[in-house]
């Protein structure tokens, strides 16, 4: 099974509250990018679509291309100005013949290969699968004045993470019917935050849950960066 794998670096990161966009930021010696690209590098993934702003193109090239020699970079494109339309054009950039996409977060910068093989072989079974883990703590769902209005079960509540995982001409085909249905889905109130909701809005299928890690965790804000420098510790 041909793999792609669709990594976004397209955000501007504004709640790091940095003047270096996320993505570029050192952790550990490295740029945060880094760490996701030498995941995919020496794992069974094929090629690599790497999202950034359009702006970035030329130094990026310059910055990651050229220093740390990832080869199965098979392009790098401009993102847009949502997450899905930089998914849409990642989608876009990958070979025709792919059979299996993952679409990962550059700022989560711990998946590794179990995570992956893991995934590969959900898709392979079910077609469509994300990778997350069960929540630890209470979840409560809130109502427009912020009390509490229901506490769903625990058990059956997990952590959404990435990469999230699709059979390659399925989700190409609705991320470009959500790009034509764009105004009609919003002016329905329907917000598409995951590549998931994509496959469950338009497509009607299924998306199985698939262990990945709590350390798999997404770099956001300054204080993530201590812990994946932490992690990072911990694991050199």
């Amino acid at each position: 099974m041909k793999t792609t794998a669709i990594v976004l670096a397209a955000g501007s990161g504004s709640r790091m509250k940095s003047k270096v966009k996320k993505q570029y930021l050192e952790i550990c010696g490295k740029p945060l990018i880094y760490y996701a690209l030498e995941a995919f590098e020496k794992s069974f993934i094929d090629e690599i679509v790497l999202v950034v702003p359009e702006d970035d193109l030329e130094y990026v090239k310059n910055t990651l291309l050229k220093p740390y020699n990832f080869t199965k970079i098979k392009t790098i494109t401009q993102g847009g100005d949502t997450r899905y339309k930089s998914v849409c054009n990642g989608l876009r950039a990958a070979s025709l013949d792919t059979e299996a996409v993952f679409i990962h977060d550059g700022a989560r910068p711990f998946v590794n290969n179990e995570i992956l093989s893991r995934a590969l072989d959900a898709v392979k079974e079910y077609g469509a699968c994300v990778v997350g883990m069960p929540v630890k703590d209470t979840i409560k769902i809130a109502d427009s004045d912020g009390f509490a209005k229901e506490t769903p079960d625990r058990d059956l509540t997990w952590i959404i993470q990435t990469p999230q995982v699709f059979l390659y001409p399925e989700i190409h085909y609705l991320y470009e019917e959500l790009i034509n249905k764009e105004k009609e889905l919003i002016s329905k109130g329907i917000n598409i935050t995951d590549d998931a909701m994509v496959m469950e809005t338009l497509g009607n299928r299924r998306v199985k849950l698939v262990p990945g890690s709590y350390e798999n965790i997404k770099i956001t804000t300054p204080d993530d960066v201590i812990l994946a420098e932490n992690i990072l510790k911990k694991i050199f």
